[in-house]
């Protein structure tokens, strides 16, 4: 605990103008709340140590930040709350190495570190008016939580709105309390499935991979965007199952947040072809992940 505190004094509090110039450097955040969301998977709500940092940030919706924790080093995560909370932010992590490791060891009232907000965002302007379809799987859903609660809390402009989510089993389905909140709804439409065998006894919702199921909606494209983000394979025979439905490679919209490595650009392994996903997305079209080299 000690050495964790001789580290926080480094950062942003007690700071010279020299160090503010430094990108490298985390801003002190809070964890106000955490929920346990599937066996390895956490939520966290942060707010800013300092009070007027925290009133005066914003980002956009899609965008990422980098989470430090101090002694250990830092992860990257999509900013996983919409852009109209504006008293805190949130984010979602598996429990998979070192730093997230930490950070599921981290209590309520701890302290953090955070860099961002980094890369492009959702191309709401666009979107508003149309007919919006999200589709995630598994740990993907946080990067289109952020989206989706920013359709719902600005429901009066976008048009039909259906979801599409998918996990291995109903232990590894992420914000389940909330799909249940969206589910009440009667201006969403929520679809939730599971991989065959990883139903449940009282499993109510679909038993099917996420494209098929897709299939099976059959929603519409006209007047449509989809936004489409998971693992690689997902969204290989995703993709196809919306082409033929209709929806250009223009209208679709994914997150290579995978790909996120020191927020600015600078290290190089974000790197896809010439394509710095760190700088020039994580928010892409299909139409512009068709033109990235093979190795994505």
């Amino acid at each position: 605990m000690a050495e964790q505190m001789k580290l926080e004094e480094a950062t942003l509090s007690d700071t010279g103008k020299d160090d503010l110039d430094n990108i490298y450097l985390p801003h002190l955040m809070v964890i106000q709340e955490i929920a346990q969301e599937t066996p390895d998977v956490k939520s966290m709500k942060l707010v800013f140590k300092d009070e007027e940092m925290q009133k005066n940030f914003s980002f956009r919706t899609g965008q990422f930040g980098e989470f430090t924790v101090f002694g250990v080093g830092e992860s990257t995560f999509n900013i996983c709350s919409s852009q109209t909370w504006r008293d805190h932010i949130e984010c979602c992590f598996r429990k998979v190495g070192r730093v997230t490791k930490a950070l599921w060891e981290m209590n309520e009232g701890d302290i953090i570190g955070f860099r961002g907000p980094y890369g492009n965002w959702y191309p709401v302007e666009r979107m508003e008016g149309k007919n919006i379809l999200f589709i995630a799987g598994g740990i993907a859903l946080p990067p289109v939580r952020c989206m989706i609660w920013h359709a719902l809390d600005l429901r009066d402009k976008f048009k039909d709105i259906a979801i599409l989510y998918g996990a291995r089993s109903v232990a590894d389905l992420v914000f389940k309390r909330e799909l249940e909140e969206w589910e009440k709804r009667d201006d969403v439409t929520v679809v939730t499935t599971v991989d065959p065998g990883g139903e449940t006894p009282d499993w109510k919702g679909k038993i099917g991979f996420v494209p098929t199921v897709l299939k099976e909606m059959s929603p519409r494209s006209d007047n449509a965007i989809a936004l489409v983000c998971g693992p690689p394979v997902m969204i290989k025979f995703t993709l196809p199952v919306l082409y033929g439905l209709g929806f250009a490679k223009e209208d679709i919209i994914t997150s290579l947040e995978n790909r996120m490595k020191c927020g600015v650009g600078k290290c190089g392994r974000c790197n896809v072809g010439n394509v710095y996903v760190c700088k020039d997305g994580p928010i892409f079209t299909a139409a512009q992940v068709e033109l990235l080299p093979e190795e994505y």
